[in-house]
């Protein structure tokens, strides 16, 4: 089958050639005439207002005049050489400047000629000044009747040092247009294009370069937006419904002895009710024979362990082994202490693999694991060593997900010889839409409610300066028997000399309040391990009833017995990571405070974010918040890379071209689930050759 002339090597465009087809390569990415004809302007500029000469000011804008050219002159010599010409409209003057091109630039600007005067204005010594303009003759100018939007290219210096300027961009779009002509047929459903009224492919194309107008303009970019998200939506609800007709599991078939005794005599409190829809969404998948693949959203303290254990007590009632993930030593111990509290006199043997299990102790827990006879294990990516065998697993529970490259859960994976039914877990709320795009191939479950008895958390925003206040406020509260965390953004001086770094804080901590009656441990992520994991249990004991920390106790930290978050340098942290920090507190009886400590000048909008999230408990509504106030690009760095390729659209802004999208390409594949149909094969062809490449849909299995 012969290439298809969109993905014709950019080599083979004329004006482009091999060399600066390696170029265009390696500064930015582009490889075929498809690549070049999707890198889109950054902006348009409005070519149909002419200024006069005798306005000009200098400004960072684009601006248009027109003149004669009075005098043309060569300065200087060799590499040092330059072309300055003088244009005039007889009363007021414009000098231009040539640096680079100075050659060409002498022999095509032609003395007396009137010409229409493209750049940006600049001043020295008194005399205004173009650098680089472009110019075309008033008289050919003047006669076309074309678009007034110029388009934009966003250029690296490199590329505009070897003479790869706005101009030639311009000129090797329009070749690169004129050779695919003819070639650049709908990939879209019809009826998609006729409900949502969508321009043509090959209009859109040439409209999102060279617009008529503004109007057009907009047609063609909102083409481009639908048709990226459609595909996205496309591909992982594909993933999703392959998934669920190809990927065999194990049958849970039966709600047994373990998990019944485990609900009637050792559940510590009644399950809310968005605990027992999961439990109940869950049992359904477990069923079914087919893999689960479902991603369990639980906001801070709303006991996603408790599922997880009553799912793992439902793999050990049908003969299955069960195993959770976590990504600490810290994190998998403190789930074995809490599942071994909640398991009680029950006859099920939970063991704990961690890096710090060795010796005897290891061997004999390994040839439990071999036999049958361990029926639930946590630990942390010790699990996936390749010395580590089950006899049956069944269910693998995933805590903190995102913290997991895709090959270490793979290797999980193979430890079974039927895939095992997958739950992923995270108490970071994800937005709707970036959900829809990172895990639009998983059965999601949201968990929203806290068990009862526990008070939101009060949330007060205060500056440096009410510093002695808050030290009151906090010695009241040891004095009470509660506990303190105080967290900083960095451990050691950089740059940023105002914030204020952990051993500071550490030493500000310890002079105010001095030992025997306060006692301090500290925990950051320099620390080694096993250092950290010290102090960090001597807090969790109630030996230190003052931890001062960076982020490292964001995530399964739970000591229900602290009251109190102070957060030093509030503004230097994103919402979700603040809400995060926040879940540390608040998992007791008592009422719990986060302290929210900003500079005493912060900006305008470092207040609005700490006001945003004092205003509300809700992760789901600060994940929203977030998303719109940082973008997806800085939310995705925090959650797994990959997934965020998108060339024209974006999250928060369209949306709701994304919940549209969904809504078409979950019909096409509820009408032809197994994607076997004449449409379905058309789509995946488009996607395979416009989409699919490079992207990972964060597979989980």
């Amino acid at each position: 089958m012969p290439e298809h002339p969109l993905f014709y090597d950019l080599a083979y465009l004329k004006g482009i050639g091999p060399q600066r087809a390696a170029w265009l390569e390696s500064e930015l990415g582009l490889k075929t005439y498809y690549d070049l004809l999707t890198y889109f302007p950054y902006r348009y500029l409005d070519r149909s207002e002419v200024h006069s000469l005798g306005i000009l000011v200098e400004g960072p804008t684009f601006v248009q005049t027109r003149g004669k050219i009075l005098r043309i002159e060569k300065v200087g010599t060799g590499k040092a050489a330059r072309l300055v010409a003088t244009l005039t409209d007889g009363q007021h003057y414009l000098e231009l400047i040539w640096f680079q091109s100075v050659q060409w630039a002498e022999s095509s600007i032609r003395k007396g000629e009137e010409y229409l005067v493209f750049g940006k204005v600049s001043q020295y010594k008194g005399q205004v000044q173009m650098a680089h303009p472009e110019l075309t003759l008033w008289e050919e100018w003047s006669k076309k009747s074309g678009p007034s939007l110029s388009p934009m290219y966003s250029l690296t210096d490199k590329l505009r040092q070897r003479n790869l300027n706005n101009r030639w961009w311009i000129g090797v779009v329009r070749q690169a247009l004129d050779q695919v002509s003819g070639n650049v047929s709908e990939i879209l459903p019809a009826y998609v294009v006729d409900a949502e009224s969508l321009m043509n492919r090959w209009e859109a194309l040439e409209q999102a370069h060279f617009p008529d107008d503004p109007a057009q303009l907009a047609k063609a970019l909102h083409r481009f937006k639908f048709e990226e998200l459609f595909f996205l939506q496309f591909g992982v609800l594909r993933l999703k419904s392959n998934r669920k007709f190809q990927n065999p599991g194990p049958v849970f078939e039966k709600v047994g002895d373990m998990f019944l005794r485990f609900f009637h005599e050792r559940l510590p409190f009644e399950l809310t009710d968005a605990q027992k829809r999961v439990i109940k969404e869950i049992r359904a998948d477990l069923g079914t024979g087919r893999q689960m693949n479902r991603l369990l959203q639980g906001d801070v303290g709303s006991g996603k362990t408790m599922v997880a254990l009553m799912s793992m007590l439902l793999a050990a009632d049908n003969g299955y082994q069960a195993c959770l993930m976590a990504p600490t030593e810290l994190l998998s111990r403190q789930h074995y202490d809490t599942i071994q509290a909640m398991l009680g006199d029950l006859p099920i043997r939970c063991g704990l693999l961690t890096g710090q299990v060795k010796g005897k102790a290891r061997k004999e827990l390994l040839q439990e694991l071999y036999d049958g006879s361990l029926h639930l294990l946590v630990g942390t990516h010790a699990l996936i060593q390749e010395h580590v065998h089950f006899a049956k697993l069944g269910l693998a529970v995933i805590d903190e997900q995102h913290r997991f490259g895709v090959e270490q859960r793979a290797k999980l994976w193979a430890k079974a010889g039927l895939a095992p039914h997958i739950l992923v877990m995270t108490a970071t709320p994800i937005p709707r839409t970036l959900a829809m795009t990172r895990y639009g191939d998983l059965e999601v479950s949201i968990m929203n409610q806290l068990p009862a008895g526990r008070k939101p958390v009060q949330t007060l925003v205060t500056a440096e300066s009410k510093r002695l206040k808050m030290f009151r406020f906090l010695e009241q509260q040891i004095q009470a028997g509660r506990q303190v965390y105080v967290v900083y953004p960095a451990i050691k001086e950089t740059e940023q000399a105002d914030l204020k770094f952990l051993y500071d804080g550490y030493e500000a901590m310890l002079r105010a309040f001095p030992p025997p009656h306060f006692r301090l441990a500290v925990v950051h992520g320099q620390m080694k391990s096993a250092d950290r994991d010290i102090e960090m249990r001597r807090f969790v004991k109630g030996v230190a009833n003052l931890l001062v920390a960076t982020t490292v106790i964001e995530v399964g930290v739970n000591v229900p017995n602290a009251s109190v978050m102070v957060i030093e340098n509030a503004e230097r942290f994103g919402l979700a990571q603040l809400h995060q920090l926040r879940g540390r507190v608040g998992r007791g009886s008592e009422q719990s405070y986060c302290i929210l400590m900003h500079k005493d000048k912060p900006s305008e909008e470092a207040i609005q974010r700490l006001k945003a999230l004092a205003s509300t408990n809700d992760g789901f509504e600060i994940a929203e918040m977030d998303l719109k106030m940082r973008g997806p690009g800085d939310l995705a760095g925090t959650q797994q890379s990959g997934s965020m390729e998108l060339r024209f659209s974006d999250l928060v802004e369209d949306s709701h071209l994304m919940h549209k999208a969904r809504l078409h390409a979950e019909q096409i594949l509820v009408t032809d689930p197994h994607g076997t149909g004449e449409l379905s094969g058309k789509l995946v062809n488009a996607y395979a050759r416009f989409y699919g490449q490079g992207k990972n849909w964060s597979k989980i299995s």
